[in-house]
């Protein structure tokens, strides 16, 4: 059968595919973060279908689980490379922390001007309330077969030894990181600098740092790049309806942790 001349016309249109990364990463394990296995669908088609000439990446994430943004990451270069196509990120409000893990899979790096950058450290964040519950007459019991297996347990004083081990696991994940920068960056980011301290910048800054190449959109720097004449196929993760709709407790809860998370970073205008 014929295909219709206008069919035609938009098949050989050059193809930008668009892949939105939007949200903390790993999330609550709720299923509301961004994770390997529900974006691996997604990503797989976006490096496949129509044979685009670039892929860009639309990054929004404050960031999350170490683990899932390297997983992330991983993948899109291992389709990059295998399908010899180039990638762009484009950031919009914040690619920070595992946000940025996942940017640095880009070839090239674009954000706004008010855009946040960076954040390149690793965290791990609790509460103590040994003094709360004593104060309260409450004697907490903790019988455990393992000498570790109450470690930095919140509800006991701390622990010196636990803070030490703790410190032994944040820092070759920190490592990874710096070393997953540096591979993507390289030469581009300033020798002048301690970048990664866990510090973030805004967008022009982020460029002036290496940490990004330049501030531009993603419609007007695809055409600038790829031609008037390209076509944006968008892919993305479609969420229940009730996720979508907000009226699930698990959508709540998440939307009110990834709110926290984002307020990390955040400003107004």
């Amino acid at each position: 059968m014929d295909i219709p001349f206008v069919s035609r016309l938009m098949s050989r249109r050059p193809r930008i595919a668009v892949i939105r990364l939007s949200g903390t990463i790993g999330g609550s394990g709720r299923g509301g973060g961004l994770n390997d296995a529900a974006l691996a669908p997604m990503i797989e088609r976006a490096f496949r279908k129509g044979k685009p000439v670039a892929v860009a990446l639309i990054v929004n994430s404050p960031g999350g689980s170490p683990v899932q943004s390297s997983l992330i990451a991983a993948r899109i270069r291992r389709l990059a490379d295998e399908r010899d196509i180039p990638v762009h990120a484009f950031v919009e409000d914040v690619a920070a922390s595992g946000g940025y893990w996942l940017a640095c899979s880009a070839d090239q790096i674009w954000a706004d001007d008010s855009s946040i950058l960076g954040s390149i450290g690793v965290i791990s964040a609790g509460f103590g309330f040994n003094q709360l519950i004593e104060r309260w007459g409450i004697e907490r019991r903790v019988h455990t077969a393992g000498t570790s297996k109450s470690t930095l347990d919140p509800f006991r004083p701390q622990n010196p030894e636990d803070v030490a081990r703790l410190h032994a696991i944040l820092e070759p994940i920190h490592e990874a990181f710096k070393a997953h920068v540096r591979d993507r960056r390289g030469m581009r980011l300033a020798a002048d600098r301690d970048l990664f301290t866990g510090e973030f910048w805004a967008g022009r800054q982020a460029v002036e740092l290496g940490l990004a190449d330049g501030i531009a959109h993603l419609v007007p720097k695809m055409k600038a790049l790829y031609g008037d004449k390209v076509a944006f196929q968008v892919h993305g993760i479609r969420k229940p309806l009730f996720r979508r709709l907000g009226l699930s407790a698990e959508a709540l809860i998440d939307a009110a942790e990834e709110r926290a998370a984002f307020q990390s970073f955040g400003t107004r205008g």
